[in-house]
């Protein structure tokens, strides 16, 4: 099948990473994720990706911290996964690099949005760590800056569930899963898609967003090639 996209920016949760341990990396999920963005990769597609942290941190875990400390902790997190991703995409031959919005040299480059262009176009995929490199802001409204920064096409974003419901389909085996929806009712219902700021930013550069489950990796390719799966908010 041919791409319906070309540039996107796949945001990937640290518990997707955790697989079913829960906690921390499973190396298989992680070797599977990297097989399909691989697949992708080579049928031409220019993939820019955000990895959150929260397979071992998240700013609000930490109760009682400081909270710009705890985010802090948390973008660390995010570099961890970054470059476990980064060993898995280049040990199957797709030329990487990790960009950090924190200065880190000696493991990652800087985040510098011309570069990660020129990566982009020169067949590299680039993993975005450190979030905006700032306390208060999720990874998700890093996707959402990210997106907007390098002309992504579209935010697919992976997650434990396959699509947004009405509500959470792990408590209500009742609950309405949403094929598409509008960023405003994303944001008037209070969905739990992105945060706010994150669905705001997507609203005001009209990103859309692919919402579908990591359970099965395949979905990274069929989001690509643009079957319908999960749920599109735009």
């Amino acid at each position: 099948m041919s791409l319906k996209y070309k540039r996107v920016l796949l945001k990937v949760s640290g518990e997707a990473l955790a697989g079913d341990k829960g906690f921390g990396l499973d190396n298989a999920t992680v070797t599977t994720i990297a097989g399909k963005i691989k697949e992708c990769h080579e049928m031409g597609a220019e993939i820019a990706i955000v990895v959150g942290g929260g397979n071992f941190w998240r700013g609000r875990t930490g109760e009682g911290m400081d909270r710009s400390r705890a985010d802090h902790m948390g973008m660390l997190a995010t570099v961890i996964n970054s470059l476990a991703l980064l060993d898995a995409l280049e040990q199957q031959g797709i030329p990487s690099i990790v960009q950090t919005a924190i200065e880190m040299r000696q493991i990652a480059e800087p985040y510098i949005r011309l570069k990660a262009m020129r990566h982009l176009e020169k067949g590299r995929v680039v993993i975005f760590a450190c979030g905006t490199g700032n306390p208060f802001f999720s990874t998700d409204t890093t996707a959402a800056l990210r997106a907007a920064e390098i002309d992504a096409e579209i935010i697919l974003l992976a997650k434990k569930v396959d699509g947004v419901y009405d509500s959470d389909p792990h408590v209500n085996p009742n609950a309405k899963k949403f094929d598409s929806l509008s960023y405003i009712d994303v944001l008037n219902r209070g969905l739990g898609v992105m945060d706010s700021t994150a669905t705001s930013l997507c609203m005001d550069n009209n990103i859309p967003i692919l919402v579908f489950g990591l359970d099965d990796p395949e979905n990274i390719k069929r989001a690509i090639e643009g079957e319908e799966i999960g749920t599109i908010v735009k």
